[in-house]
Formats: structure tokens, C-alpha cells, sequence
């Protein structure tokens, strides 16, 4: 039986299958997302997991149910869907759990032209519509059909991103089972890279690790991988393959905001003067970047229905976010860790040095990455925190997305989770030791009778 309070989250829906989400709940959800956007069709998209294609049947039922048609693309990714939506102008659904254990799945939503639903977008009333029972069947039923979204995906990412003329990289990448098992090939068919491929194979059981590339564990056997192939580049990508992260010829992981500022200036030099937006978890060496290249950098809460709409607002060119979401206007404003991957290669083909020394420039700050701590009261360890260091010289708060706490040459960001008790930590420095003597005072109050 679906636990409709459970499932629907901040920016999507997912839970245990079939415990908390089953084929009767994506039936329900499907009828009420046709009623809700009153589309003539919606497309759809599933990943490789073992209960996505079911759901995703069950979610077709319900939207025809409602009248309106399903356009089924059957396999692919996240990015994919988005690419659909827009192409198509149709809103869409991408039937996956992302980078959560084969136990979960889910369902991704969006308006036509991807737009982004969130909770105070759309996604509150359509769990309310959901939980309200399945209105009476139209009077003409939609009906499903086919359609190849690969290669037309391909195309349009080749064709925002110019490889001519880059040198022969040998590249290894690690799908996790996902679904840049089933992409890849085909995007990067025709170029001259040597694939190294790791986990190809759809498998949504995971067997060699779960698909989630911002654990440094599930790295290990792609760093292992460059370092003996003697790789030029890394890229892993997670179940979806909406995030793409990087390692270095030297097996080293590459911070996603090292990527972000990379990318931002590649699209300035596009179109000078343009605007980027980071969210408030990215170095601040990007903004800094972007001002040394005239560009405007935006600030932003942390989550991709956030940053989407301050870009659409803003006209902005190009969006990072920490977490390994990359996002670009010519993408209709969405999500894309493939075209991450190809401004990446493009950059690395069009010289001649090795990927740690092209990046070096780009880490000005040392991080700590997010560190959480399990805490039954927020509220009340992110109020000693504040009080601990408000009031110091040179301090500064705000409230953007958790609190923000910046210092002279330091900054840290404590946020709480929406879906568990934990508090999550993310401190950046001028040095080591200045990044280690803020960090641990930070946790030592977060901790205290936690």
C-alpha cells in the first residue's frame, strides 16, 4: 500500500517498492499529473532497475486513463527525459530512484519545456490529487506509442558542444550499472576517444557498487582504472546519469565547483558578460572566476528546482551545484551530466597538458566536503552554532538555505537534511589548517548531546 506522505518529496516522488510506492501509486500519480498539466500527451523514460519498467506501464495506464497520450521512450536517462520535454514541448516523467539502492524507486516530473516541479510548484497539489482517488476514466482514452529518443538526444548534445578537431584521449568511465551504460557509446560514437568501459551492463541491482559517485568509495575502481589504462580522464556518472563526476589522470577525484568554474568560463567566453549561478555549497572561487571573466555570478539555495527557476529568471547560461549537477540554458534551463562531460572533453582535447594541470588553476581554496552528523534536535545545534560565532570580528550570517557563517578566510554552510535527522557540514578555507580548526569547532557544538 503507497504511503503518499512518505513518498512524495521536496523535488520528487520515490520510496521502497513495492512497500511504499507500488504500481497502483504510479497509476494514481500518472492519472493525476495528465489532469493537473491538462497535456494532450506526456513522455516517459525509465532507467534499468528491476520495477521501473512495470512503474512505468502503471504511470502510462493512469495518463491515458485521463485522456491524454503517453509518448514511451522507453530506456534512458534522466537527461534524456529533460531533452524529450523540451524538444517535444511536452511534460514528461523519468521513472527512476537516481543514485538510491536497488530497493527504492521513484518518479522525476516535469512541465513541458522541462520545467521543474518542486513542492510549491506542483508537486504538493498533485500529491493531494493522487491521495484523492482515481476521478472517473475520460470518455476517450489516450493511447501509448514508441519513439526513438537516443539518437535525437545525441545530436543535440554534440551539437551544443564543439569536439572538431580535439586530440585522441583514451577515457575511462564507470556507468555503475546505469543508464550511461545504454548512452555513452552512442554519444561518444564517431570521436576519437578510446573507451574504457567500467559496469556497462544495465543492471539495476548494482552488483559492483551503489550508483552513486559522490561517495569517494564508489570511485575506488575508476580511479584504480585510469591510473593502470593510463587514462587521460575518468568520468563516472550516477544510476540516472543526470550527474557526472571526474578523476583526474592521476586517479584523483576532481571537486565538482573546480568543473563548475571551468564550464562557467568556457560559456562566457561564449557570450561575454553572461550570467552563472553556483549554489551556496560551491567554492567561492567560482564567483571569483566569473567576476575575473565579466561575467555576473547568482547565489543560490541548494536543489536543482531552485537553481532552474533563478536561471530561468535570470536568463542565466550556465548553473553548478556541488552535489555533481551541472545545468545550461540552451538545455532548457535543465541538468545535463553528459554535456558536463563533453565541455570537459573538449577542454582537455583542445590542449595538449594532462587534466591535473589544466584544473590546478581553477582550486584556489581547500574544502571539506559535506560531513553529516546524525542530530535529533536541528533546530537547536544549528542555534548554538550561531551563537557560538556571531558576534566574533569579521563574522558575518545569513539564512539563504541553513545558516552560512563566513569569516575572514573561511566560510562554512550547516543545512539540515529533508528527509533525515542529520545536519550537513560544508567548510572551505584559505588552508589546511585554518579548514581543520573550523571544522572541528563546528562539530564539536553540532555533536554535543547529539
Amino acid at each position: 500500500m503507497a504511503d503518499y506522505a512518505k513518498i512524495f518529496k521536496s523535488y520528487d516522488i520515490r520510496g521502497l517498492v513495492p512497500d511504499e510506492l507500488d504500481e497502483g501509486a504510479a497509476e494514481a500519480v500518472g492519472t493525476a499529473f495528465a489532469t493537473m498539466t491538462g497535456a494532450r500527451a506526456v513522455v516517459t523514460v525509465h532507467d534499468m532497475r528491476t520495477s521501473s519498467q512495470p512503474l512505468a506501464a502503471a504511470f502510462a495506464r493512469g495518463v491515458t486513463a485521463a485522456g491524454s497520450d503517453v509518448v514511451d521512450g522507453g530506456l534512458g536517462s534522466t537527461d534524456m527525459l529533460y531533452y524529450a520535454s523540451g524538444r517535444l514541448d511536452l511534460p514528461g516523467a523519468m521513472l527512476t530512484a537516481s543514485h538510491n539502492p536497488a530497493k527504492y524507486n521513484g518518479i522525476k516530473l516535469c512541465r513541458a519545456g522541462a520545467r521543474p516541479i518542486g513542492q510549491d510548484t506542483g508537486l504538493a497539489e498533485l500529491r493531494e490529487m493522487a491521495c484523492g482517488g482515481t476521478p472517473a476514466a475520460a470518455a476517450k482514452p489516450g493511447t501509448v506509442r514508441s519513439r526513438d529518443l537516443l539518437s535525437g538526444y545525441v545530436d543535440y548534445l554534440r551539437a551544443l558542444v564543439d569536439l572538431s578537431g580535439i586530440r585522441p584521449l583514451k577515457v575511462a568511465v564507470d556507468a555503475g550499472n546505469g543508464m550511461a551504460g545504454h548512452t555513452v557509446p552512442k554519444v561518444f560514437e564517431g570521436l576519437p576517444i578510446e573507451l574504457v568501459p567500467l559496469y556497462f551492463e544495465l543492471d539495476g541491482t548494482f552488483p559492483n557498487h551503489e550508483p552513486n559517485p559522490l561517495e569517494p568509495a564508489n570511485l575506488a575502481d575508476l580511479r584504480k582504472a585510469v591510473v593502470a589504462t593510463s587514462a587521460d580522464i575518468g568520468l563516472a556518472f550516477d544510476g540516472d546519469a543526470d550527474r557526472c563526476f571526474v578523476v583526474d589522470e592521476r586517479g584523483e577525484i576532481v571537486s565538482p565547483s573546480v568543473l563548475t568554474a571551468l564550464i562557467a568560463i568556457r560559456e562566457l567566453e561564449r557570450e561575454p558578460g553572461a550570467t552563472i549561478i553556483h549554489n551556496l555549497i560551491t567554492s567561492r572561487a567560482v564567483p571569483e572566476f566569473v567576476a575575473e571573466h565579466g561575467g555576473t555570478a547568482v547565489r543560490t539555495r541548494v536543489g536543482h528546482s531552485f537553481i532552474k527557476a533563478v536561471m530561468s529568471e535570470r536568463d542565466a547560461i550556465f548553473g553548478g551545484e556541488h552535489s555533481g549537477h551541472f545545468y545550461f540554458r540552451d538545455f532548457w534551463f535543465a541538468d545535463s551530466g553528459m554535456l558536463a562531460a563533453l565541455h570537459v572533453l573538449a577542454a582537455l582535447g583542445g590542449q595538449h597538458k594532462p587534466l591535473s594541470e589544466l584544473l590546478a588553476q581553477y582550486s584556489k581554496h581547500v574544502a571539506s566536503g559535506e560531513i553529516n552528523s546524525e542530530v535529533a534536535d536541528q533546530a537547536g545545534a544549528t542555534a548554538r552554532v550561531r551563537e557560538a560565532f556571531i558576534g566574533r570580528p569579521g563574522v558575518s550570517a545569513d539564512d539563504l538555505d541553513g545558516l552560512t557563517i563566513t569569516g575572514a578566510q573561511w566560510w562554512f554552510n550547516l543545512r539540515p537534511s529533508g528527509t533525515e535527522p542529520l545536519l550537513r557540514l560544508n567548510v572551505e578555507a584559505a588552508d589546511d589548517q585554518t579548514l581543520a580548526r573550523v571544522t572541528g569547532e563546528v562539530l564539536r557544538i553540532v555533536r554535543d548531546d547529539a
